[in-house]
């Protein structure tokens, strides 16, 4: 059986081939992909895998944006990190899911599934599309609770300045304080208005009101002057220029 991922968390990726190397069925891993450009640009010129384990959120948009450009008829099995509403699209739709962090009996029940089934699969691609647009269209939140000293405390979105990813921990970034967030940076992204926030690469988000300047940068890329940056360096990915540019004229 040929095998594609298509993950922007390269430890999400690895623990998810370790998986698979412990099941009992012979595969072939074609590639791991981590961007919906890099994803269309695969289909393009390469024969459809036997089966696709999918994530939602890739380092350059939702991975939902490639049933937009491209038609895919290969079997597809979706890994997710989204909230309760959008799972329950899922099952609405009958499209197959894995919810992060990944189990291993639910993928064995998964591949279970895919193997013992006479078809494919298969689904709607203008469901999924609608499936895109409500996710978009879903509200934001406006708030983040986090452990300070004994207790809780909330931290208004609005003030959130940046967020980056550090040794599998999730740091943000106010103007007076840095904090823990009990969540992966994909989840946190998942959740905030994009309009606000855009993720530049794998390890950072950044809020619009945070940006002073932005200089070129070598290799096609643009660095970016943040508010506070804490010894940090803002570089948006090269897969990602074009789309941080649109998002800045917005």
């Amino acid at each position: 059986m040929k095998i594609l991922i298509i993950e922007d968390e390269n430890r999400a990726a690895n623990q998810l081939q370790l998986m698979l190397n412990s099941c009992s069925f012979n595969f072939e891993l074609l590639d791991i992909i981590d961007t919906v450009e890099e994803t269309v640009l695969w289909f393009q010129k390469n024969s459809n895998p036997d089966l696709v384990f999918m994530d939602i959120q890739l380092a350059d948009g939702l991975s939902f944006e490639v049933f937009q450009k491209i038609d895919v008829v290969a079997p597809i099995i979706f890994t997710t990190a989204f909230d309760q509403y959008a799972i329950q699209a899922f099952k609405v739709n009958s499209i197959d899911y894995l919810l992060k962090p990944i189990q291993k009996d639910d993928l064995d029940k998964a591949l279970d599934k895919f193997l013992k089934s006479n078809k494919p699969l298969s689904f709607d691609t203008s469901i999924v599309k609608q499936l895109l647009g409500d996710l978009q269209l879903a509200p934001k939140r406006e708030g983040l609770l986090i452990k300070e000293g004994n207790g809780l405390v909330q931290i208004k979105i609005s003030d959130l300045l940046y967020c980056y990813s550090e040794d599998s921990i999730t740091f943000g970034v106010t103007n007076d304080k840095r904090f823990i967030i009990d969540e992966t940076l994909d989840e946190l992204f998942q959740s905030l208005d994009q309009n606000q926030f855009f993720k530049i690469n794998r390890a950072q988000i950044v809020s619009k009101t945070s940006i002073q300047k932005i200089d070129p940068y070598f290799n096609h890329r643009v660095k970016l002057s943040i508010t506070c940056p804490r010894n940090q360096d803002f570089v948006v990915s090269r897969s990602k220029t074009n789309d941080f540019k649109n998002w800045m004229n917005k």
